[in-house]
């Protein structure tokens, strides 16, 4: 018997996406592919403890915090000045922080790399150019847009969201034949999900009643509760379930919310099967991070987007937008407008789901790790 082929996925605890976007191809490889062996490393945790929190934990605090000046660092970072010196003191502090992932890959001994996020990426093409052997890396961009710090010398491919994305990747001088339009890997659950009344008896939902799933992300950010205040007092017949994520403190605010409506708020924390939670919605109000967005394609679960992150959140809005498979609400008195003009046009909102099949990719994971498999 030939031996099973190794892939090391590595992503970055940097928001929740990445990480799932890791999850999802190996879980799917498990599932699939019998000679497929895969192994996630979250290259954070290889790192001292100082560097994780500044890398992980800052950068959720700084979108939340200072959304503006993300915006401004999103610009920058796109078309960075050659050999800047805050490039090349940014690639210093990363290169001594992150020695373990050399240790990792000789221990590991992968066949083939795919990387959920730009750091990683960016660590394996200068040990390239180092002359270093490595793997083939490849390269899934986890969001429906193309920045700078995804783009590097020495990478076999890259596994993007759409065509759009890829032709503006050709456009910054990536060959063709090294672009692969897959979309963004989701978990294999999303593609057979289970009817609405199985997932609202679970949720102790009323099956009859219009549900509507409002997402703060798996950070738990975005300032949820004045839009669950605007969404519960559209009507008495919507029960609304709001996700908190690993935010405890956001959790228990929503669980005050709700002693205010008995029986329509269901606050919930972290979940790992979001996806029985979305069959069991009729609409999503979430920030459109990519792998959400991706998911709730995947669904057909239309979508009012909130809040979007400045950079590459404000993308992904656009893509929605434009496809005709979400509407954008810019604060609560538009998100209660937009509730209710879905609410009196269902039309509308069986139009949104049908478009939704055009953009989404459930089967992005497989799709990856098929081309992974054959360029091998």
């Amino acid at each position: 018997m030939s031996k099973p082929m190794r892939i090391l996925v590595l992503s970055v605890s940097a928001g929740a996406g990445h990480v799932r976007a890791a999850q999802a191809i190996c879980a799917t490889a498990a599932n699939s592919f019998p000679d497929l062996e895969t192994v996630h490393l979250d290259v954070l945790d290889l790192v001292p403890a100082g560097f994780r929190k500044f890398y992980g934990s800052g950068y959720i605090k700084l979108v939340e915090k200072a959304p503006q000046l993300w915006a401004y660092l999103y610009q920058r970072t796109d078309h960075p000045p050659a050999s800047s010196l805050g490039d090349r003191f940014r690639r210093q502090i990363e290169r001594l922080n992150t020695r373990k992932l050399d240790d990792e890959i000789a221990r590991i001994a992968p066949d083939a790399i795919v990387c959920t996020h730009f750091l990683p990426a960016e660590l394996l093409s200068r040990r390239i150019a180092k002359g270093r052997a490595t793997p083939p890396v490849w390269i899934n961009i986890t969001d429906f847009d193309v920045h700078g710090l995804w783009l590097h010398p020495h990478i076999h491919g890259y596994f993007v969201a759409t065509e759009e994305v890829a032709v503006r990747l050709a456009a910054r001088g990536i060959p063709a034949e090294q672009i692969h339009v897959t979309g963004i890997a989701i978990m294999p659950q999303f593609s057979t999900p289970p009817a609405r009344d199985v997932a609202a008896a679970e949720l102790g939902l009323d099956p009859a009643k219009t549900t509507l799933l409002m997402m703060s992300g798996g950070a738990g950010v975005g300032g949820i509760e004045m839009l669950v205040e605007q969404a519960a007092a559209q009507s008495t017949d919507t029960q609304i379930v709001a996700l908190a994520g690993r935010n405890a403190e956001l959790l228990q605010r929503l669980q005050e919310i709700a002693a205010r409506y008995p029986g329509r708020i269901h606050p919930q924390g972290f979940t790992r099967t979001i996806e029985r939670v979305m069959a069991a919605a009729d609409l999503a109000i979430t920030k459109p991070g990519g792998l959400t967005t991706s998911e709730c394609l995947a669904m057909q679960l239309p979508m009012i987007v909130v809040s979007p992150i400045p950079g590459q959140e404000e993308r992904n809005a656009d893509t929605l937008l434009e496809s005709g498979c979400a509407l954008k609400a810019v604060d609560a008195a538009a998100l209660g407008y937009k509730i209710r003009l879905l609410a009196e046009d269902p039309a509308r909102l069986a139009q949104m789901r049908q478009r939704q099949k055009a953009l989404a990719r459930p089967q992005a994971a497989r799709a990856i790790l098929d081309i992974v498999r054959a360029r091998q």
